[in-house]
């Protein structure tokens, strides 16, 4: 991602840069092109990387790309003039087939995987895609190249309502822009599921950061819309496209079925208005605080199992998309050139007039941003019951290098902040362990999973209550690690008392590994977590190691038979941001709740 510029002629006077400079990404494919340049121009000439007339025969490179859905059209259109050209690489025609597929899904498959898939290239329509296959490291590898192609996120409208809010002479930010539409009773808004559209998950993390600008520290706005986007959300972004109203007519307007406005892509519109006829094409505002690209970032899969043909063919066939015959052809399917550079015909057939869009520099939201957005949306759209454990042994009182407080201090600090990410209607509990804490167990039940908002005894909430027994956890002196009984433990009392139609889970956090010699064993507790996991109740274990000492991969063999992994956190302080992350992720997996 990064920042875009408009023609002259479609940017305010003075405004924004208007000549980035292309972003460079992973140096890995970079430099083995630089290598394979370098080899010779000669070598080009005689048999490799030209075009050449005599017939292909059998002996043509094969190279497969899966492709996100929106591109593969272009791309595929991009393959077939190579194929008919015959464009070679290392004297041997490039064949290449281009099948569509949704990023979400295919980043899932990287990520849960560790065999390469039947592709060996992958262009998602965002490098968030590219940090979600690499999740816990244990997939497939990817390598990452430049970008091939660039789309803006903004927000379409029909045209009433478009006119209705002042477009195009009307700036908006994302957080006024959002706000206007919320507080009108004529313009509905709609979005793909964050979950699966990076162009929604874009858009929702822009609006946060722009209203935490305008003075919302605590999130208000941005979670007041994704209930609301929640309530109007489709699967797909092309499916969110049909949600809009047909026409103009008091019947489609009136329908509460019907959307007015869609968080979507430029190319998005591009395409939808190609195939609207008369005025029922889309009109786009782009926030002035910046519109955040899409950038179809090319990878490559498993490349150090490539065979050398393969993967000098996945080079060629990189360096064509990026020479001007193609770039002519993402440019007709909607597309901008890689530094966000478009032609006015792009913005007028997507529904830009001026002074839409602006030629204001976009930051981009990185990719702790997303996480947490996400992270934030999971537990707002869909309520949580977590069984939080934490380690309570003696290795928990370790002072923490440049904080000067304990593993445990900082830890229940993360807790406790963490605390405020959930709604009312989360329910949530607290386990210890450590070793013969209560009796012969290595674990004490402190307080029972309950609903955030419900009174307690004695006055207040349950959050209230659950935050004090956060503060007031301590690590037990001489205590060791009784991790393994644990787990099975808190997952079996999690699986009795299911919740459906919430997202069950159990968080374990631990500075270390089992210590406790009578407790069940390594491989029987992953072999009885396989055989009593319900994937019609699933309740995935996200496993946090806090501290060097934990053992990350010791962790995710036991969590992931269960649909969850295993995380790593050297500070503490972190503990909030991977909760959410790995609440996310398990969520993403499949193991959200069952309705």
């Amino acid at each position: 991602m990064g920042r875009h510029s408009l023609p002259d002629d479609y940017a305010d006077d003075g405004s924004g840069d208007r000549s980035p400079p292309r972003r460079r990404r992973t140096v890995v494919i970079a430099t083995m092109l630089v290598l394979a340049i370098a080899a010779g121009t000669a070598v080009a000439a005689q048999g490799g990387l030209l075009s050449f007339s005599k017939s292909c025969g059998d002996s043509a490179v094969r190279l497969s790309v899966v492709a996100s859905p929106d591109i593969a059209p272009a791309v595929r259109a991009i393959a077939d003039k190579a194929r008919e050209d015959e464009v070679r690489t290392d004297g041997r025609c490039l064949d290449v087939s281009v099948l569509a597929r949704d990023s979400y899904k295919v980043a899932d498959t990287l990520s849960r995987n560790t065999r390469a898939p039947d592709f060996q290239v992958w262009l998602p329509d965002s490098d968030l895609w590219v940090d979600r296959a690499k999740g816990t490291g244990d997939g497939v590898p990817v390598t990452a190249g430049d970008s091939v192609a660039t789309s803006p996120v903004a927000v379409a409208m029909v045209p009433s309502a478009a006119k209705g809010l002042g477009w195009p002479k009307r700036k908006y930010t994302w957080a006024e822009l959002t706000a206007a539409v919320m507080e009108s009773d004529k313009v509905r808004l709609g979005s793909a599921d964050p979950a699966r559209s990076a162009a929604s998950l874009i858009a929702l993390a822009s609006i946060g950061a722009s209203s935490e600008k305008e003075g919302d520290d605590s999130g208000t706005r941005v979670a007041a819309t994704a209930k609301l986007l929640a309530q109007r959300m489709s699967d797909s972004d092309s499916q969110v496209l049909s949600t809009l109203a047909q026409s103009d007519s008091g019947a489609e307007r009136g329908n509460p079925r019907r959307n007015q406005a869609v968080l979507l892509s430029e190319q998005a519109a591009f395409t939808h208005n190609a195939a609207s006829s008369g005025g029922d094409g889309l009109d786009v505002f782009y926030p002035k605080d910046g519109a955040p690209l899409l950038n179809y970032p090319y990878m490559l899969v498993d490349d150090a199992g490539m065979g050398t043909p393969e993967s000098r063919a996945a080079m060629r066939f990189m360096t064509l998309l990026g020479e001007p015959g193609p770039q002519a052809v993402l440019a007709k399917h909607g597309f901008r050139d890689a530094d966000g550079t478009a032609g006015p015909d792009v913005v007028s057939a997507a529904g830009g007039r001026k002074p839409q869009p602006y030629a204001t520099a976009a930051e981009a939201p990185d990719a702790k941003v997303l996480q947490q957005t996400l992270g934030m949306w999971t537990i707002t759209v869909q309520s949580a019951r977590l069984t939080t454990v934490v380690d309570a042994s003696g290795s928990m009182a370790t002072i923490v290098p440049g904080r000067n407080q304990s593993r445990m201090d900082v830890t229940k600090a993360s807790l406790i902040q963490a605390l405020d990410q959930f709604t009312p209607n989360d329910e949530i509990g607290l386990w210890e362990f450590a070793t013969s804490l209560d009796g012969t167990r290595d674990y004490r039940r402190l307080v029972p999973a309950a609903r955030l908002g419900d009174p307690v005894k004695g006055g207040g909430t349950h959050r209230q209550k659950l935050s004090g027994a956060f503060a007031a956890l301590q690590p037990v002196p001489g205590g060791a690690t009784g991790l393994y009984d644990t787990i099975l433990a808190s997952y079996k009392d999690a699986q009795a008392t299911y919740a459906k139609g919430k997202f069950n889970a159990v968080v374990i956090l631990t500075d270390g590994s089992n210590q406790d010699d009578l407790s069940i064993s390594r491989s029987a507790l992953i072999a009885e977590l396989r055989r009593i996991a319900d994937p019609e109740r699933p309740v995935p274990l996200l496993a946090i190691a806090v501290g060097p000492e934990a053992d990350r991969e010791e962790l995710n063999e036991v969590a992931k038979v269960t649909g969850g992994g295993g995380y790593q956190v050297i500070d503490p302080a972190e503990i909030q941001t991977v909760i959410l992350q790995a609440i996310m992720t398990a969520g993403q997996s499949g193991h959200a709740a069952q309705g």
